[in-house]
């Protein structure tokens, strides 16, 4: 039977249907919470069950603690509810809102490798169609065997023109086919934007955009759209990455510091002699707090690898006095077995 969820601190209320998850139901009737990965692996949607209970459903411990449930957190793009729930989550504002969810059919328009592991991959959307979405948002590609692949548009909202992911070869079927056997137009189906993960315009606080790897596809359109919003918010741009090839588009990273308000920092974790590398080194969150050893009037993006992520929230909010509230993510995290 349906159940009745009541957000505490807005007073919000929506139904959710007989097996819907309280992030699906919240996301259709047009109230949006925080949330990043939906398969119970990264923790941004994780908030507190004031009443009622939850089949908390199938997740990581990295993404919720034993402690924490038993302290009435739950994951909300997992839980179910069992009765009807008061909870207390991060509502999201107006930006996000009346952005339509699509599943669309997508040409691939070319394959660009960027480094050894990275491809860039361009697709092409329904010309009748539009995809409405936010810089940092994702969407899915849903293969055949309807399994799907998150990945972060690395394009801003106005260059909408194709739409361009970068995708790491980590072996997997899906890697190996983009690697060896995808070719210029083939047909993939495409669904989003989905996701929480993008610029908040109506702060006037510098920012710090963190990225590791590929974690840097979001970046670039943040980046990007701050430029042609003629934002004028000052920005840091930390990219780290383990030797000088994963820098994949370091000359344009280079190019963005001719505008007077960004500054940009690649850092190497395992430089070689062959990168000749006599840049920063080490963690590159760690490079921020070198840099930056109060962050309290600050905001942070950051993207990339979970430990990475986990890390910096970690050390900003605990050591560089950095708000809790003003820490924003995408953890790359792989899904929850049986999710």
């Amino acid at each position: 039977m349906p159940r009745q969820v009541t957000i505490q601190s807005s007073g919000h209320a929506f139904t959710v249907n007989d097996g819907e998850t309280v992030l699906a139901a919240a996301l259709r009737a047009g109230i949006v919470i925080a949330y990043g990965c939906r398969h119970g692996s990264c923790g941004t949607c994780k908030g507190r069950l004031v009443a009622g209970a939850v089949d908390y459903g199938t997740y990581q411990e990295q993404a919720m603690t034993e402690a924490e449930r038993s302290a009435g957190m739950a994951l909300f793009c997992q839980a179910k509810p069992l009765t009807d729930l008061t909870i207390q989550c991060r509502e999201i504002g107006t930006a996000v809102k009346g952005i339509q969810i699509k599943l669309m059919p997508a040409r691939v328009m070319k394959l660009t490798r960027v480094a050894p592991d990275v491809m860039a991959l361009d697709l092409k959307l329904p010309a009748n169609d539009k995809l409405v979405f936010l810089a940092g948002q994702y969407v899915d590609l849903v293969l055949r065997d309807g399994t799907r692949r998150s990945f972060s548009m690395a394009n801003a909202p106005h260059d909408d023109a194709v739409l361009q992911l970068h995708l790491r070869n980590y072996g997997g079927p899906f890697s190996q086919h983009v690697f060896g056997a995808m070719k210029e137009r083939d047909i993939l189906r495409v669904e989003g934007p989905f996701g929480t993960f993008f610029l908040r315009e109506e702060s006037t606080k510098p920012m710090i955009l963190l990225a590791s790897g590929t974690g840097f596809a979001p970046i670039k359109a943040i980046v990007e759209h701050v430029l042609h919003a003629g934002i004028t918010r000052p920005m840091t741009l930390y990219w780290g990455c383990r030797v000088g090839a994963d820098l994949y588009m370091n000359a344009l990273a280079e190019s963005w510091q001719r505008d007077a308000k960004l500054r940009y920092v690649p850092v190497l974790s395992d430089a070689t002699a062959a990168d000749h590398w006599t840049g920063r080194t080490g963690f590159v969150h760690r490079a921020v707090m070198e840099d930056f050893p109060d962050l309290s009037g600050h905001q942070v993006y950051a993207c990339g690898a979970p430990v990475m992520v986990d890390s910096a929230r970690q050390d900003f909010t605990a050591r560089c006095g950095l708000p809790d509230e003003e820490f924003f993510s995408d953890s790359f995290t792989p899904a929850a077995p049986g999710s």
